[in-house]
């Protein structure tokens, strides 16, 4: 049987609620050029695919052309591997199902394949990262919400109908805080950044505590304002920072008891808050593990680049569509 061969370049591109990030990627694994865009300018579909398609042809054309190119991949919040389609994603303006895999085929020319925007960061970190050599982790991505990409004797977990892994969503907490995805309490409406900026207005309406998070127009406040007050002491920033990480470990002992994995790697904005995350979620997983797991399970940052870890692993993608 004739083995075809590869064409040098494949495309890889992350869909997050706030920013796009697509670039070229060789067989190396070298992201090779890159430009993104803000994904919430663009309410309309057909829109969005033909900014990213100006761009895109640029690139393309910049490393020889179409014919250089051997596919596509895209990971995106609540993608479907199976059907390449983005359903009911609540952080992205586009309502209901969204055939994207088919509309960048279309608008690019190459064949497209389309994942679950935690999944494709895990594959990404499994080849070049953190996961190196693992076959047992779960990838947790801290963005405008909360991904999870679960990885199980080496091949990523996409359930019977694309959707497994969406842990942003399990009920945190009772009742709690509504989600974008509609119900209350998840994980997500917490821990993500819009999450942990939610709680920060919380407490600054429920408290009269100085803080210099009160100087930051509430409706301006970001969770790198909460992180640069936290590092400069403000006492009521620490208190946020504490409360999101116990709230996440929580969750991490109880992702433990389902398919103990070796490590949770932590992707995304909040990641880069260090130990001012990390230390509260190590403890609180530790605090609330199930002791056969105790001191088992490692929490450790991506170790890929922020744009490079979502289009890699995206890009993988690429080579198989």
């Amino acid at each position: 049987m004739e083995t075809k061969e590869l064409k040098p370049y494949v495309v890889g591109m992350d869909i997050g609620g706030t920013n796009t990030v697509f670039g070229i990627v060789d067989q190396a694994g070298n992201v090779v050029c890159q430009d993104a865009i803000k994904t919430k300018a663009y309410p309309v579909i057909d829109d969005y695919v033909n900014a990213i398609g100006e761009k895109l042809d640029v690139l393309i054309e910049s490393v020889g052309g179409k014919d250089k190119i051997q596919g596509m991949g895209v990971g995106a919040p609540n993608g479907n591997y199976y059907t390449g389609n983005i359903e009911f994603a609540p952080n992205l303006a586009w309502k209901g199902i969204v055939p994207l895999a088919k509309l960048f085929s279309e608008r690019i020319g190459v064949p497209c394949k389309l994942t679950n925007d935690a999944n494709a960061a895990a594959i990404g970190e499994m080849t070049y990262g953190a996961a190196k050599g693992m076959k047992h982790f779960i990838m947790i991505t801290l963005g405008t919400g909360v991904g999870s990409g679960i990885v199980i004797d080496g091949k990523m977990v996409y359930g019977h109908d694309g959707f497994a892994g969406e842990l942003g969503h399990i009920i945190a907490v009772p009742d709690g805080r509504e989600c974008g995805c509609g119900r209350k309490g998840c994980l997500e409406a917490y821990c993500s950044a819009t999450g942990i900026v939610r709680t920060a207005k919380e407490v600054l309406k429920n408290s009269y505590e100085p803080s210099t998070l009160r100087n930051v127009p509430e409706e301006e406040l970001t969770s790198k304002d909460i992180f640069d007050c936290a590092m400069a002491g403000d006492a009521i920033a620490k208190d946020i920072f504490q409360k999101t990480g116990e709230l996440l470990g929580k969750a991490l002992a109880n992702f433990t008891v389902f398919s103990s994995p070796e490590a949770f790697i932590i992707f995304g904005g909040l990641a880069k808050a260090g130990d001012l995350i990390f230390k509260p979620v190590k403890e609180a997983m530790e605090e609330n593990m199930l002791p056969v797991f105790k001191n088992k399970v490692k929490v450790l940052p991506s170790q890929l680049k922020d744009a490079d870890a979502a289009v890699l692993g995206a890009s993988a993608l690429g080579w198989e569509a």
